[in-house]
């Protein structure tokens, strides 16, 4: 089959970019983090102030020096303080990351018929993209059952399939490779898609889950930590027969905006689960469930 012929539009500046997929009264979420001071900012204010030019500089002066640069892909409430899932507003993108498959998993999805063309492709490192298509009357749990959809038809990352995600800032460097990788761009399509567009099955009872690891909602009224529900993830997989190196991967993936240090986390989370699985003699030998090592959480 040929490929489809697809016209490129010119490619966006930082701030173009986010007034192109937020209203300027938006709030969004910017995260800047530095992983070798192990430093996280988050910033939550309008889309019209995050593209203004003092904004842009900022984040051009925290990016030079060590700290890569991301945004929320949905809109928050509008006296929102943190990311969570009770403070989206509204649904407004869909997306894929995909780490694996370089360029030929990619033209799989552009030339598939299960996916309408994208809004963005953001090339954020060599042979790896994350995929943007806008969209209008989904809810959260459809948007996040559409993210898991995608991820098992194109082999995508799991754990980038939570509608909190921090995405790519496109025209910043990736801070995580020496040297440095300049986060590039291509618009394609102008319309918003809605859940008909996309022609893949999706399980509205998976939208929540992201391979059973859930993200913190409130700590308050008797709810578990995030890290609690990483180390209850870890428990479950480990007695289901995983194996410990495959968990420590999928829950440093699903951390990685969240900790300095996302490996060190998961593995030490995924020890103590292992340790609380063992036949157990004395009470000591029972950790506690919180496994924070770094007390920084995003919100």
């Amino acid at each position: 089959m040929n490929p489809p012929e697809r016209t490129e539009r010119p490619a966006p500046a930082p701030s173009e970019y986010i007034l192109d997929n937020f209203k300027p009264g938006d709030r969004i979420a910017v995260l800047v983090l530095n992983r070798q001071f192990r430093e996280t900012t988050q910033r939550i204010t309008t889309a019209e102030r995050t593209a203004s030019a003092e904004f842009q500089a900022w984040l051009r002066y925290k990016n030079a020096n060590g700290a890569d640069v991301y945004v929320g892909m949905n809109a928050l409430k509008r006296h929102a303080s943190t990311r969570t899932k009770d403070d989206i507003e509204s649904i407004s993108h869909v997306y894929l990351d995909l780490d694996y498959g370089r360029t030929p998993a990619l033209d799989a999805v552009q030339y598939s018929d299960l996916v309408p063309r994208p809004n963005y492709v953001l090339n954020t490192s060599p042979e790896k993209f994350q995929i943007i298509w806008k969209v209008e009357g989904m809810t959260i749990d459809e948007a996040e059952a559409l993210n898991q959809a995608m991820v098992r038809e194109f082999n995508g990352d799991p754990a980038a399939t939570d509608a909190t995600r921090v995405l790519r800032l496109p025209g910043f460097v990736n801070k995580k490779y020496e040297p440095g990788f300049y986060v590039q761009v291509h618009a394609e399509a102008t319309q918003a898609h809605h859940l008909r567009d996309f022609k893949l099955e999706i399980d509205l009872q998976d939208a929540p889950r992201h391979f059973e690891l859930r993200r913190k909602q409130s700590t308050s009224g008797g709810h578990l930590s995030q890290s609690e529900h990483d180390w209850s993830y870890a428990k479950r997989a480990l007695s289901r027969g995983d194996e410990p190196e495959s968990v420590i991967q999928r829950i440093a993936d699903f951390r990685a905006e969240d900790k300095p240090n996302p490996l060190y986390y998961a593995r030490l989370t995924v020890t103590k689960a292992q340790v609380a699985l063992r036949p157990q003699t004395t009470p000591t030998e029972q950790p506690s469930g919180n496994t924070e090592v770094d007390s920084r959480e995003l919100s």
